[in-house]
């Protein structure tokens, strides 16, 4: 069963890996999530090889010693056979964004009136984001932006505003005043503009063009391509702040 929830391996040797996206190993991004679990008390299943699963959450992130724990206060036979198994995958959901990691080390811990299951900490974390979470409301006063040189007349600065964005990509709005683009463009030395004091450059590839309702301009649907590590961070923490700023609003 942990087979079928892990992602699969690429099946082209020496070739791009098709999780890349998806995968977290930056220790500080995966700290960053597990702590998240942890303080916003994030429902986890853990499953094991042969199919047993308990729903628990996690209890104490320890950078220090390397490990995990989750409370463990329920009885039955699958908390037994995890804890006397030596690894499990947990999963669960945060933000509409599905978490998943591999634990190894399991042991069934008990002290000062509880017990808990302690794990080694992991070092990749999964995370696969829901298509309806990528859109997120744009700040008030100055929306994201992005700015790159038309790719057909290279003496033209084109700043377009931003109205979807995700991990993998952004949709821009092409005015009708603006020389069209063609899928498969590649739009290179983009500068994202997220805030005044939030940006990162970029690779943009066009994946598709369509009109946007009352046919005002353009919606390009543009991915990132190789994108680097510390834009990858930043995009990432610009979106978990919009993300939690939602939350806010909606209570």
């Amino acid at each position: 069963m942990v087979e079928e929830l892990r992602p699969a391996a690429s099946t082209q040797a020496g070739g791009p890996d098709p999780w890349a996206d998806f995968r977290l190993d930056d220790p500080l991004q995966v700290l960053h999530w597990l702590r998240r679990l942890r303080d916003e008390g994030v429902r986890l299943n853990l499953v094991s090889p042969p199919g047993d699963a308990l729903a628990t959450q996690i209890w104490s992130v320890d950078e220090v010693h390397g490990q995990l724990g989750f409370a463990a206060d329920a009885d039955g036979l699958d908390l037994q056979r995890l804890a006397q198994g030596d690894e499990a995958l947990a999963v669960g959901w945060l933000d509409q964004v599905k978490l998943q990691f591999e634990l190894d080390q399991l042991v069934l811990v008990r002290g000062h009136g509880h017990r808990a299951l302690r794990a080694r900490l992991p070092r990749v974390l999964w995370r696969f984001q829901r298509r309806d979470a990528y859109r997120l409301p744009l700040p008030a006063g100055q929306p994201p932006q992005a700015r790159f040189r038309h790719p057909s007349i290279p003496d033209m600065q084109v700043l377009l505003r931003i109205v979807d964005l995700s991990a993998g990509g952004c949709a821009l709005v092409l005015p009708p005043d603006l020389p069209e683009l063609q899928p498969g463009t590649l739009l290179h030395g983009a500068q994202v503009e997220l805030e005044p004091s939030t940006r990162f450059d970029a690779t943009l590839r066009l994946q598709h063009v369509s009109a946007m309702h009352g046919g005002d301009g353009a919606r390009l649907g543009c991915a990132f391509v190789d994108l680097a590590p510390q834009a990858q961070r930043t995009l990432q923490r610009f979106i978990d702040r919009t993300q939690r700023r939602r939350r806010v609003l909606q209570t």
